[in-house]
This record gives C-alpha cells, sequence and structure tokens, in this order.
C-alpha cells in the first residue's frame, strides 16, 4: 500500500496521456505503435485512473503541452500492460530509456482471414452433446471482427435466458437482446454496426439461433450456430481498411473484463514471434482468466510454414470442406464434362452450347486471370474460360465477363489449388472446376476450330465421399515461431459455409445468408464447439478443452480413406494438424494433457526471450533460472520434433477425465524410419483427475529416416482412445 500511495503522488503531477497533443506533429510525422511495460508489483491494484497517469509517464517531458486532440488509442488493462499511441520515431527512442519500458512496435493492419455442418459434425438436437452441454446455455461467446447486423434472426432471443450475473459488458447497438448481450466497437465511437458481412458470418456460425435459411435458393434447411444456446459479444476492431493490432488488443482486453468464456478471432498475420503479436500477448491474459482463445490459422496454403495465430495457448485451426457442393457441370462440344460449383445458380440460363472462349488467348497476363479492363467485347454471347490467381477476386473476374457481355464463365483452379472449389456468389452464370478438368477444357479448345460448351446446374449434392478434404487455402506447418508445437492443432470445416450476412445477396432471400470460405469460417466452428465442451465441463482449463479436440480427431474422410490435401494425396499433420474436429468424442475424451498458464513460463524461456520480454506477456514478473525445457517439452497433446543422429526424449503429462478405475496401454504407430519407445507401456487409474508422466523416446534409425515422417501415440482402454499426433522432421 505505501508503494502505491507513493507512486500515485508521483504521477498526479504529470498531465493525463490522453491529452498529449498531435498538434505540435503533423499526421504524416506521426504512426500508432503499441507499447508493452513491465507493471512494478506496486501497481498492482492501481485504479484504471490511475494506471493511464502511470501510463503517460512514459511520455517525453517535452510533451506535456496541452491540445483538444487526444494521442491516447487504448489503455489496456486485463490482457497487457501497456497502451497504444500516436508517436514519432523520436518519442518511441525517449520512451525506451524509462525503467519498466518492454517493447514499442508501429501498429501493423491484420486481415480477415450454417444448414450443414452441425449434422456433418454429428451434433443433433436433444441427443449427444448438445443435449449433454444444453447447446452451451449459459456460456459468452466473444467475437472480434467487424461487427454485427443485430436485426438478424441469427440473433433472435426466442428460448434464451439471460446473460448470466457475471457480465458487465456494453451494448453499442440500438439494441441488445438475451443472444446479443453485448457489443462494442473498438475502432470509433459508432455503433459496432457489420458494415461487410463477415463478422455476422462469424459469430451466427459460433452460436446463431436457430432460422430457416438459403442462399440462390440453395442449401436450404435450418441454420443452428455450434452452441445455438450461447450467448454472444461482439467486440468491432475491423473497419473497411482492416484490422489493427492495437484494437484487436482492446477487444481483447475489453472482453476479459466484461466476462466472456470464449474467444473467437477469425484474423491474423503470418507467423510472428509471441512477444511483438497482439493476439498472442492478448490471448495469454485471456487464459490466465480461464477463457478459451480460438484463431484461424490464415488463408495463405498450400505454402508450407504459412501458418497464423502459432502460440501454444491457442488453438489454431485450419480449413475443410464438408460434404455438400453446389454443383455446376461444364458440358464441352466433345461431350466431355467436368463438374464445378456456383452459388449462383442461374434458371434463366439455356443448357445449350455456345462458342467457348480462352481469355488469355490474346498472350496478354491480365487477360487469363480476366483482370479488369482486361477483356473486351469479342466475348460476346461466348462461355469464357479464366484462370485463378493473378491477386484478383473471383467474382470480379466474372464481372469483367459480364461488363463484355460474355454469357458465361468456366473459372479453373491454378495448380496449387488442385481440386479444391468453392461456389461463390458470381454475377454471371459460372462454374468453378479443377485445375485438371481446366487443363482438359484448354486442349478441347486447342483440339477445334468451334469450341462450344454449356453449364448444366445440378443445385445442392449431399455425400461427397472425400470429405472432409483439407482447403487448399489453409495455411499449414511447421510453425515458424514455434517448430517444437505442432500447428495448426486442428481442421473444421471451413469451405463453403451457409451463414447469416448483412444483406441479401440474391435481392431476394430474406434473411440474407451467405456463402463463404476461409479459416475465417472454421474458427468458429471450434470456437462454438468449445462453449459446448465449457459448459459440459465447467471445470475444464483452456488447455483441457483444447487436449479433449485434439485427442479425438478423426483422421478418415467419408469415404474411409485418408483425409486428402487439394491434390488429393493423403493429408499430412502440417496440413491436419492432430485431425479433423470430432466434437461428440470431445465431450468425453478418457484422458486430457492439461496445462496451466505457469507451465508455459519454462517454455518461453526455452525459447531464448528474455526474462524482460516474458514479463511483458505475463504482466508480472518472471524468471527463468535453470527451469527453462525445450518447446517440445510442453505438456502438449501432439509432437513436433526435429530428430537427429542423438536420441530424444520428452514427458507428458495426462490427467483421467474418463472412468475412475481404468488401465490405459500405449500403442505406438511408428514415423519412418524413426523409433519410438513409451516408459512405462501401462497407466493404471484409480480416481477421476488422477495425473500420471511418462517418458517417450525417439530414435532415428540412421540411413533410413526421411526428411519428414509421421506417426501417432495411441493411449487405450476400453471405450477410449486418446491419439496424440507425432510429427518428425530429420536433421
Amino acid at each position: 500500500m505505501e508503494n502505491k500511495i507513493m507512486l500515485t503522488g508521483l504521477v498526479v503531477l504529470l498531465i493525463s496521456l490522453a491529452s498529449v497533443p498531435a498538434s505540435i506533429y503533423g499526421e504524416a510525422d506521426l504512426d500508432t505503435y503499441i507499447v508493452f511495460l513491465q507493471k512494478p508489483e506496486g501497481l498492482s491494484l492501481l485504479a484504471d485512473g490511475e494506471l493511464d497517469s502511470w501510463y503517460s509517464t512514459f511520455l517525453p517531458d517535452t510533451l506535456l503541452a496541452s491540445s483538444s486532440k487526444t494521442r491516447l488509442v487504448h489503455s489496456y488493462r486485463n490482457v497487457a500492460t501497456g497502451f497504444a499511441a500516436k508517436l514519432t520515431k523520436e518519442e518511441v527512442k525517449a520512451m525506451e530509456k524509462k525503467d519498466g519500458f518492454i517493447s514499442a512496435q508501429r501498429e501493423r493492419m491484420y486481415s480477415l482471414h450454417t444448414t450443414r455442418t452441425p449434422g456433418f459434425l454429428g451434433l443433433q438436437l436433444n441427443t449427444g452433446l448438445w443435449n449433454g452441454s444444453n447447446n452451451g446455455k449459459g456460456v459468452i461467446i466473444g467475437v472480434l471482427d467487424t461487427g454485427v447486423t443485430p436485426n438478424h434472426p441469427s440473433f433472435n432471443d426466442l428460448h434464451m435466458p439471460s446473460p448470466p450475473a457475471k457480465w458487465k459488458g456494453k451494448c453499442q447497438l440500438p439494441k441488445c437482446n438475451n443472444k446479443l448481450i453485448g457489443a462494442r466497437n473498438l475502432v470509433s465511437d459508432s455503433y459496432a454496426i457489420d458494415d461487410e458481412g463477415h463478422g455476422t458470418h462469424t459469430s451466427s456460425t459460433a452460436a446463431g439461433s436457430p432460422v430457416r435459411a438459403s442462399a440462390f435458393g440453395q442449401a436450404s434447411g435450418v441454420a443452428f450456430g455450434m452452441a445455438p444456446l450461447a450467448h454472444i459479444a461482439i467486440y468491432k476492431v475491423c473497419s473497411e481498411e482492416g484490422c489493427t493490432g492495437g484494437a484487436i488488443l482492446a477487444g481483447m482486453d475489453a472482453a476479459v473484463a466484461d466476462g466472456v468464456d470464449v474467444l473467437s478471432l477469425s484474423l491474423g498475420l503470418p507467423s510472428e514471434s509471441f512477444p511483438d503479436d497482439p493476439i498472442a500477448v492478448g490471448a495469454f491474459g485471456a487464459i490466465q482468466n480461464g477463457i478459451f482463445v480460438s484463431c484461424s490459422a490464415g488463408n495463405a496454403g498450400p505454402a508450407s510454414a504459412s501458418s497464423a495465430n502459432e502460440a501454444p495457448w491457442i488453438l489454431t485451426v485450419g480449413a475443410s470442406m464438408i460434404d455438400r457442393k453446389i454443383k455446376a457441370t461444364v458440358l464441352l462440344g466433345n461431350k466431355a464434362g467436368y463438374d464445378g460449383q456456383s452459388l449462383f445458380q442461374d434458371k434463366k440460363f439455356r443448357p445449350r452450347l455456345l462458342p467457348l472462349a480462352y481469355a488469355g488467348a490474346n498472350g496478354r497476363a491480365a487477360s487469363r486471370f480476366c483482370g479488369p479492363g482486361s477483356l473486351d467485347k469479342s466475348v460476346r454471347g461466348k462461355i469464357v474460360l479464366c484462370e485463378r490467381g493473378g491477386e484478383i477476386d473471383r467474382i470480379a473476374k466474372g464481372q469483367e465477363v459480364k461488363d463484355n457481355d460474355g454469357a458465361a464463365m468456366i473459372l479453373m483452379n491454378d495448380q496449387q489449388s488442385g481440386f479444391d472449389t468453392l461456389a461463390d456468389a458470381h454475377v454471371l452464370p459460372a462454374s468453378h472446376v479443377s485445375f485438371s478438368a481446366g487443363v482438359a477444357i484448354k486442349a478441347y479448345l486447342n483440339s477445334t476450330k468451334s469450341p462450344k460448351a454449356t453449364i448444366l446446374f445440378n443445385g445442392t449434392i449431399f455425400g461427397n465421399p472425400n470429405a472432409p478434404m483439407v482447403a487448399s487455402f489453409s495455411s499449414r506447418g511447421p510453425s515458424r515461431a514455434s517448430p517444437g508445437i505442432l500447428k495448426p492443432d486442428i481442421i473444421g470445416p471451413g469451405v463453403n459455409i451457409l451463414a447469416a450476412w448483412s444483406v441479401s445477396v440474391d435481392n431476394i432471400t430474406n434473411p440474407p445468408f451467405n456463402m463463404i470460405s476461409g479459416t475465417s469460417m472454421s474458427c468458429p466452428h471450434l470456437s462454438g464447439i468449445a462453449a459446448l465442451l465449457k459448459n459440459a465441463h465447467p471445470d475444464w482449463s483452456p488447455a483441457a478443452i483444447k487436449s479433449a479436440m485434439m485427442t479425438t480427431t478423426y483422421l478418415t474422410n467419408l469415404g474411409g480413406k485418408p483425409i486428402l490435401d487439394e491434390q488429393l494425396r493423403p493429408a499430412n499433420l502440417f496440413d491436419t494438424g492432430a485431425g479433423h474436429v470430432n466434437p461428440v468424442l470431445a465431450a468425453d475424451p478418457g484422458l486430457v494433457y492439461d496445462l496451466q498458464p505457469n507451465d508455459y513460463i519454462p517454455y518461453l524461456c526455452g525459447l531464448g526471450y528474455k526474462e524482460s520480454v516474458i514479463s511483458g506477456i505475463l504482466q508480472r514478473k518472471a524468471h527463468c533460472g535453470n527451469s527453462s525445457i525445450p518447446e517440445a517439452q510442453l505438456n502438449y497433446p501432439s509432437f513436433s520434433i526435429r530428430l537427429g543422429s542423438t536420441p530424444l526424449t520428452f514427458s507428458r503429462t495426462v490427467t483421467n477425465v474418463g472412468r475412475a478405475n481404468s488401465v490405459y496401454v500405449a500403442k505406438v504407430v511408428l514415423p519412418r524410419g524413426v523409433d519410438v519407445k513409451v516408459h512405462p507401456k501401462k497407466i493404471v487409474f484409480n480416481r477421476l483427475n488422477q495425473k500420471a508422466t511418462f517418458t517417450v523416446t525417439f530414435t532415428s534409425k540412421g540411413k533410413s529416416a526421411e526428411s519428414y515422417s509421421q506417426g501417432f501415440l495411441y493411449w487405450l482402454t476400453q471405450g477410449y482412445v486418446v491419439k496424440s499426433p507425432i510429427a518428425v522432421v530429420s536433421g
């Protein structure tokens, strides 16, 4: 208390950071910086105003002048110690000399990364996990995104209970209700209204109320969120320009204060070190408050090492396709047919053969991608073959064809996208076909002087045996920030997902729904499932919920074969993580690999971060000493190791959450060229929540070891299969 009084006495003489002037510098001289500080122990109990005053002491004295313009953008209290402010480079350099300063980074712009998916995932009304979790009743999901469309029926509160007593949030909307219990706008002073549609889509996917849905007359049915009785809190952190790191951190900070249980973030940047990543820092603050954090892996696939949001305290979610297609078949003049997809199925389009043209026939690079202004009236009345790519939106390609009076478009994949096609709301009759189909269509074009084609619209089709397949865009591992942690963690539905939208995409359908794709769509599926597990097991930690999801995944498709990638090859662990989410099994996993916030400290020390930097993540003093561990030693539900000639041994601890009296036996599917020994091979439990520790030793078999191989460790007992994936990179 004496420290608090003394420090407060010092700061009352200083002007609040909020009044530091912008006028003495031109706007071009100022950038927004996120400043992380190490809070002295004596400041731990400061009130908000006193904390802001302490923050102001980090500004150069020359800035203590009055102005009506504020320099403070955000002030953090719950998930980070620090603030975001408009500063010059000189001011930041002066700040670096202050005791307690950790880092200041220029703010960057982050990018945004269902009638079928509940059934596809095994969720059914009044049975199984939906019944056991009471549909997520009482759980609060915080969604950081573009805002929300509050009057959409997906957010009606019929049969919804009142918010829990712990809820402390605000409503920056014309009206909130028992479903949409709160909303904050962290990018402006206006309502948290969704002008993009993205936030409406993700939040309804996580916890939307049941409502009749379709788009362009397709995928008709009743749309449910994953946790239909969970509450939703919206944090608008994105504008038309993108999502700033400062606003994201402010949204997470507010969500913790408001009392959310799950945080869902369908946004991110490519891999970066954890102390420099506002999402990683904010997520650690969230898990310290018992909040589960789910983030999208990113849409930079199929390139390797492309994953975002890689911190091990985050569930990093990749994307898969479900078994539904909106079929549009290309029929050529030689009677060859190629199945594709399009959400827009034009009933006025007559299935007669029309002249077929290749957009790139003129030799211009922009033309083959159907870029704006690249075509001319020579395509009038023709079906035009356009290539995917060229940094041109898929729908914009069709607009270029339409603007030049083309009759229809065939959109062929690039080679890396392979067989992964999307059902988009095109502006003209269209079919998105695979790369191999596109190559065959090109060959036909070159084989005849009068190529012709048409498109046959076949509507909504179910039962694709290759589902779930890894989406081509889904970002992949290995992790750059921490190669010893397997990322992504898991995959879930993210292709052609129908959910609520802000406006009607066909100017007819009401209420408005849209079908879009991305890891942005897979993330809220997992967020909603986490809410179900939170309700079913309120005593589980965020790490336990994560473990339950990861150790109960499935690895085969509906055809009974291994899950495939976009090239129809067996996907590897850097594509799928632990596998595809299986919410029904996750509710009763048998064993969990648990972690508490302090367990990450030796891991962070082992990554080589300075104690002061780690303190910034923890918001308290950190000491490494001799406690640092290799990253693969973290008590994680998966293994990702680099193996040379020296054997490596790691330990894991499991907690019994299944049956009180049970005996688990280890079984290993060996990675090629690697020997794996588990000790002990048998674990005996006689009570619930009992823990047991085992070791796993990996030994290279020498020249037979490959650059990459994978296997699995299973713990087996009657009624339970607890699976941990093993990814091994040689070197």
